[in-house]
């Protein structure tokens, strides 16, 4: 039998049981929507969560901490295989980082617990120092007011929540002065130690090492008046640790000058450092993601500890893998279903087919054409039924899109795309649906394919 001939009994038997055959058509359309929608949902989250991560300037970052440092706040362990004493996080490592290849920018974290004078009242706060390429980052869209006008400016962002401490309507914020109190790091002048005034008068020896302590530093308390520009939804990134660093954001350059006094200064005291202003980690922006993994390197072999987000997120690719692989699974539940009905479609089409089965074998027809025809009706059902489940899968997605759109504008927030169908995906669901129908099929063409001629004609 001809592929032409074959094609044009195969469309002739689907018409004239039309109904039945729409049914099962639809039947598979839902069972492809119920597909289509399930993994465009997870899709949809993935290209979220991946587009707003990327955004933040995270995937293309790298986090440096010095070994006495190492682990970004926890005790370092004794390490015997690497004796060699550890390097100082200064400003002659942060500019030799930036000399690197591949570098944009290397800026420190500044962040700081502190209190504020606000219309007369004080408010305790955490003053973070944002880069003057934050602005970029997706947590500043939307934002009311405006980014820094420059980087050496005295302005400030105000986090939302502690804006509302400020006052009940925070877009009246904007224009109005704050005090930020803080605490500035004073180095003391040098002075001949006491292990090398009781040398020279005679005494005992120092220590060995007593003689390197540095003279220390005095905390001067200081005051500066900031102007309120911008309020902000979210808590940007800023440096090691990832989101809500900080609820008063000043420029970075403002916040170096301001020499404050931080947490690891009694750390520096003791390890005799104090005098050289040694950095608790660095932040290193390079070009791309791509040049991530050379720049982690370079920086290693300078003798220093990093870290970068692109080891956490494969992680986060694993959870979304099998996230999308559950939602497939359920998904295909109905299109499972779905196959039950075109088997029981094409074996009501065999008993009402007899004597036409018959009057075609006894014309001269083959085993393997009777069994050709009815895989072909089961085909063009699961392409038909794919073709429709996409557009109201689509539908579907866009369905819970708009809603999801709606909710988030009542509450104020920036809309979403939800749901996501990639080329592949219409592709693979139409193919699926085909290979489910032809699957489904088996059964009715084998059957179909083994009646006896002479009891097919004389079937009533």
């Amino acid at each position: 039998m001809k592929a032409r001939d074959l094609t044009e009994l195969a469309g002739r038997n689907l018409r004239e049981a039309l109904l039945r055959n729409s049914l099962t058509t639809l039947g598979i359309a839902v069972g492809v929507a119920s597909l289509v929608a399930m993994l465009s949902l997870g899709v949809g989250l993935q290209e979220l969560a991946s587009k707003r991560l990327s955004r933040s300037g995270l995937f293309d970052a790298v986090f440096v901490s010095s070994r006495m440092n190492r682990g970004f706040g926890r005790p370092a362990r004794p390490d015997p295989a690497n004796a060699s004493p550890a390097k100082p996080l200064d400003e002659e490592a942060r500019r030799k980082i930036a000399g690197l290849a591949n570098v944009v920018e290397v800026y420190p974290e500044i962040r700081f617990p502190t209190e504020i004078q606000f219309e007369g009242k004080p408010f305790s706060t955490t003053v973070a120092g944002i880069p003057a390429s934050a602005k970029s980052d997706g947590a500043f869209d939307g934002m009311k007011g405006a980014f820094f006008s420059g980087p050496n400016v005295d302005e400030a962002i105000l986090q939302i929540e502690f804006a509302r401490d400020l006052s009940t309507q925070p877009d009246s914020l904007l224009g109005k002065d704050l005090a930020l109190r803080y605490a500035e790091r004073q180095p003391l002048p040098a002075e001949p130690s006491a292990g090398k005034s009781k040398a020279a008068a005679g005494g005992t020896a120092p220590h060995p090492g007593e003689s390197d302590l540095s003279p220390g530093f005095s905390i001067v308390p200081r005051e500066k008046i900031f102007r309120i520009v911008g309020v902000v939804e979210t808590e940007p990134a800023t440096g090691f640790g990832g989101f809500g660093r900080g609820r008063l954001l000043i420029p970075l350059q403002v916040a170096e000058t301001l020499r404050i006094a931080q947490a690891n200064d009694l750390r520096e005291i003791l390890r005799g450092t104090s005098s050289k202003g040694n950095y608790d980690s660095l932040t290193v922006r390079v070009k791309g993601p791509s040049q991530v993994k050379s720049v982690e390197d370079a920086i290693q072999s300078q003798g220093f500890t990093t870290f970068s987000l692109l080891d956490a997120t494969k992680s986060l690719r694993q959870v979304f893998a099998v996230f999308d692989l559950l939602l497939g699974i359920f998904g295909s539940l109905a299109l499972a279903v779905a196959s039950l009905g075109i088997i029981n479609t094409l074996v009501m089409a065999i008993l009402e087919r007899r004597r036409e089965i018959g009057i075609l074998k006894a014309l001269g027809a083959a085993d393997r054409d009777i069994r050709r025809l009815f895989f072909a009706e089961a085909g063009v059902m699961g392409l038909l039924g794919g073709i429709l489940g996409v557009a109201l899968g689509w539908l579907i997605g866009s369905a819970l899109t708009f809603g999801t759109n709606a909710y988030l504008r009542r509450q104020e927030l920036p809309p979403i795309d939800l749901s996501s169908i990639p080329w592949w995906m219409v592709a693979g669901a139409i193919g699926f649906s085909v290979l489910v129908s032809l699957a489904a099929g088996i059964y009715p063409a084998s059957r179909a394919a083994k009646l006896n001629p002479v009891e097919a004609l004389r079937y009533e």
